[in-house]
């Protein structure tokens, strides 16, 4: 790519950014559009699993739209988002390598502690800010129809394939998949809704 193109690239994600910011939702699906190829490509070198390939593409471009407000101009948005993608990938194999607890998963009953390990590039605000972020993403969580509900903590939470799902909800892998889908795009709405509520919770 030319230059002349890359600066007129990065002035179209610039200007999409802008209007995300202001408030125009949509302006985010021509980031998603133009990128989704190159971040599946990406996370596809990394993951083995087509299934796994998926989420985390999804997953890449939800914490990208979350996280615009840290996004500084002087910095190319695409580098910025192969970022994102690529550490969602590494932060997927350590917890395959070495099986770590969720953060999200209680020790015990319900009364028990939450697990928290912060990482050591954090500093104590955005250690804050992101304890307050996955407060809101576990409320959009519980209030999920419990068909999503349980679908998707046995997906994220528990780290089961979609077969294991299928097998244990002993309900076909054509609706698990669907039902993933649908619980995720449920969420995603219901975090966009929180814009302006969580705005300067994005890290």
């Amino acid at each position: 790519m030319s230059e002349k193109n890359r600066n007129q690239s990065n002035e179209e994600d610039f200007d999409a950014i802008r209007k995300i910011l202001d408030g125009d939702k949509s302006a985010f699906t021509f980031l998603q559009n133009k990128y989704k190829t190159r971040i599946k490509s990406l996370v596809r070198r990394m993951i083995k699993d087509p299934d796994d390939v998926d989420d985390l593409t999804q997953e890449a471009f939800i914490k990208a739209y979350n996280a615009l407000e840290t996004f500084q101009f002087a910095y190319n948005f695409s580098a910025w988002l192969y970022r994102i993608a690529s550490n969602s990938c590494i932060d997927f194999l350590r917890k395959k390598r070495f099986k770590t607890i969720s953060l999200d998963q209680p020790i015990g009953g319900e009364d028990d502690l939450y697990i928290d390990v912060p990482s050591e590039d954090l500093t104590p605000d955005v250690q804050m800010i992101s304890k307050e972020r996955k407060k809101i993403l576990n409320k959009a969580i519980k209030d999920l129809p419990e068909n999503y509900r349980v679908i998707i903590q046995m997906r994220h939470r528990d780290e089961l394939d979609y077969k294991e799902i299928s097998e244990k909800l002993d309900i076909p892998l054509g609706t698990v998949k669907a039902h993933l889908f649908r619980a995720r795009r449920i969420l995603y709405d219901a975090l966009v809704d929180q814009k302006e509520l969580i705005r300067y919770l994005n890290h």
